[in-house]
């Protein structure tokens, strides 16, 4: 037994709702017991009533006929008769009150009495009457009159007292449940007591002080009892939670050190405009001074002169994109966006992979231009760390539909998981190792799509790519009116 009760564990729910019920359960068995006592008290009530009227009525009787036996006198005899009729009455409408209950034994007997006292009376009444009668009969019926009269008011007095004994015990019994029910709802309320200080306030208090202890750095979890209810989940999920911020935190510091690389970043795109400047005002003198005779050196400062636009086209973009400014929309053509992102990525891409396009030459959209970048450079690193072994082809491929334009960048990639598929536009949600990413890149370009009036979607298969498509409103062209609205 001691096994199966140790075996048994109850949530925090579950005991409060155990001991409601098993104190509901006694109080209700108590008050059913005690209704019923309360009706016996109230049968026995109206019984002692009953006989000790009867008993009254029956002193009555025995005080006419000792008048009688006094002086004869016919009014006394009637009047004896008057009485013990009225008992035999109150006896017969107690009677069927009476049923089960201890004294309806001495209620028969009480009755019978009555017959033999009646009886002795009529005899009584016809010898005194009579003048052939002995004065010996006439004593002999008198002492058995007596005698039968003594009996019939000492009945009577025990079956009123008996009862009037029984009621005391009863009364007494409701003051013991009384007292009962008085320490159920004492034990109840130390039980709940003993439940809410140390299943709930207890461990509030000391997640308070962790959360306190959180919020000035330490990330220390809560130690996990084995209670098995409420306590332990809600423990177990705070340790979770505090896993998390303390992950989320180094991501965020890692977010930061991202910004100051781009400030960085923005410093020596500055810092290596005037030599890259240098260089090709110097590499164009030199191929005017050459003359035709030399192709090769003219070709060579021809590839130098190119590389050197290059590296300017990569240093501006890492300009414009490091630069932090308001939320401002200009026309741009979608394929040289997409040239020029290309051209920023392509030293972060490994060797083997590819980015192909398919745009229209001649579409032109109204976004942000700096923010629109920064959505496609998330979009197309992600894409190049999802390749196995570093080889594989970022796609983009841009439709006119209607009054929105659809952009779609696919990769080769290994794909996402389905599990991960909806999480993958929360703000740190990452697939990616420590140190490889902050979850932060698809949120932000979640944002920023949806900023735009447009929307970023996703569809993914394992090992065999993902898909990631932005909606992007058409607008004829750019006026006041949408201009307020964008930025809005």
């Amino acid at each position: 037994m001691t096994k199966f009760f140790s075996s048994i564990h109850l949530s925090i729910r579950q005991k409060v709702v155990v001991g409601f019920a098993l104190s509901l359960v006694a109080v209700l068995l108590i008050g059913l017991v005690t209704y019923r006592n309360l009706l016996r008290v109230d049968l026995k009530l109206r019984f002692v009533i009953s006989a000790y009227s009867l008993h009254d009525s029956l002193l009555e009787v025995r005080r006419y006929e000792k008048n009688f036996l006094l002086y004869g006198l016919n009014e006394d005899q009637q009047a004896a008769f008057a009485y013990l009729n009225l008992g035999k009455k109150t006896s017969a409408k107690v009677e069927t009150d009476v049923k089960g209950l201890q004294g309806a034994v001495q209620l028969e007997k009480l009755q019978q009495k009555m017959e033999s006292y009646g009886e002795l009376l009529k005899k009584l009444v016809a010898v005194t009457e009579s003048h052939n009668s002995s004065r010996l009969q006439r004593d002999e019926i008198e002492l058995q009159l007596r005698k039968t009269g003594k009996d019939l008011v000492d009945l009577s007095l025990s079956l009123a007292d008996f009862e009037y004994s029984h009621i005391k015990q009863i009364l007494q019994s409701l003051i013991t449940n009384l007292g009962y029910i008085l320490l159920i709802l004492l034990l109840l309320g130390l039980f709940l007591t003993f439940i809410v200080t140390s299943k709930i306030v207890k461990p509030l208090s000391i997640i308070e002080k962790t959360t306190q202890r959180i919020a000035q750095g330490d990330f220390t979890p809560l130690p996990v009892l084995g209670t098995r209810d409420e306590t332990q989940s809600v423990v177990e999920a705070f340790n979770k939670m505090v896993r998390e911020l303390e992950k989320r935190q180094d991501q965020l510091v890692q977010a930061q050190k991202l910004s100051s690389l781009g400030i960085l970043t923005s410093g020596i795109a500055h810092q290596l405009n005037n030599p890259l400047n240098n260089i090709s005002t110097s590499c164009q003198i030199l191929m005017e001074e050459i003359h035709d005779s030399d192709q090769h050196v003219e070709r060579l400062l021809s590839n130098i002169d190119q590389e050197v636009d290059r590296a300017r086209d990569i240093v501006m973009g890492l300009l414009e994109f490091s630069r932090e400014r308001d939320f401002q929309l200009s026309w741009v053509n979608l394929e040289n966006l997409v040239i020029r992102t290309t051209r920023l990525v392509s030293s972060q891409l490994p060797t083997g992979v590819e980015i192909a396009s398919e745009i229209p030459e001649d579409l032109d959209i109204y976004v942000d231009i700096q923010k629109l970048q920064e959505v496609f450079i998330n979009l197309f690193l992600n894409a190049a760390q999802a390749m196995p072994d570093g080889k594989g082809q970022i796609n983009v491929t841009v439709r006119k539909l209607l009054e929105h334009v659809w952009i779609k960048i696919q990769d080769s990639g290994c794909g996402i998981l389905p599990s991960d598929l909806p999480y993958i536009f929360d703000p740190f949600f990452t697939t990616k190792e420590v140190g490889y990413g902050t979850g932060l890149g698809l949120s932000v370009a979640h944002g920023i799509v949806e900023r735009h009036g447009g929307a970023l979607s996703v569809a993914s298969s394992l090992a065999q790519g993902t898909v990631f498509t932005i909606r992007l409103p058409l607008t004829e062209q750019p006026t006041p009116e949408n201009q307020l609205h964008e930025k809005g």
